[in-house]
């Protein structure tokens, strides 16, 4: 039996074209990323893809702490740009001008379909690589006991500072489309116009979730990250 001349052809255009509209379709279907915003003498970018940035605000004292508000997609680490925007000598926050020092708060919107267990920070001056000691970027290594290290959701904190500066997260858990506040200070006196915040969701395996009694010692109800008195989100009574 003889062959159309360039059937082949047409079936592989066909297929090519199915997936150039599929691949469309997914494109279109994803959340839309790249967003900056500026406060605190800082800029924050979800560039690097994975979550997105819904707004941001404060000053960066720790009465008004910049705030951050996210939803991660991925389960994944993702990483959080963060740009210097004080010129030398303009930092409100600084010590003779330059030394960078700011409060944080993140909110964060758990947007996977997993539970989380834990949460992780980790700062970097130099994407993908461990911040050193020398290179000044820490989580307020200078205090002992920092008080400003704190969640609503998970009772546990831990600084991890040599040899990297990260913070561990744990004794609570986060269900999807559920939101957390994570609080942290951060300090660098040799400033970089760019560092980064790497962000790591910790999901849960077998076990379960962390015990009543841990669980009891969370921020909310009764008493906020600051100290002041304040009802938990979404309650009642």
């Amino acid at each position: 039996m003889a062959r159309r001349p360039f059937a082949g052809l047409a079936e592989n255009t066909r297929a090519l074209a199915v997936s150039v509209i599929a691949g469309w379709a997914t494109i279109a279907a994803a959340p839309a990323f790249a967003g900056v915003f500026e406060a605190g003498g800082f800029s924050f970018s979800d560039e690097l893809g994975g979550f997105r940035i819904l707004g941001a605000s404060g000053t960066g004292a720790i009465d008004d702490p910049i705030v951050v508000e996210e939803e991660l997609y991925d389960t994944g680490p993702v990483i959080l740009v963060i740009r210097r925007l004080f010129k030398d000598g303009d930092n409100p926050w600084g010590r003779n001008g330059v030394w960078t020092a700011f409060h944080l708060e993140k909110r964060v919107h758990n947007r996977s379909r997993v539970v989380w267990s834990g949460f992780e920070v980790e700062l970097q001056e130099i994407r993908d690589r461990p911040s050193v000691y020398g290179d000044g970027l820490s989580f307020d290594q200078g205090a002992v006991t920092p008080h400003s290290v704190m969640s609503d959701r998970f009772a546990h904190s831990k600084r991890m500072l040599e040899p990297y500066d990260r913070i561990r997260f744990s004794a609570g858990f986060l269900d999807p489309n559920g939101t957390a506040r994570f609080k942290m200070h951060i300090t660098d006196p040799t400033p970089a116009d760019e560092f980064f915040l790497l962000q790591n969701p910790q999901l849960l395996f077998a076990g379960g979730p962390a015990p009543a009694s841990d669980l009891a010692n969370l921020a909310w109800p009764g008493r906020s990250l600051y100290g002041r008195k304040e009802r938990a989100p979404g309650y009642r009574g």
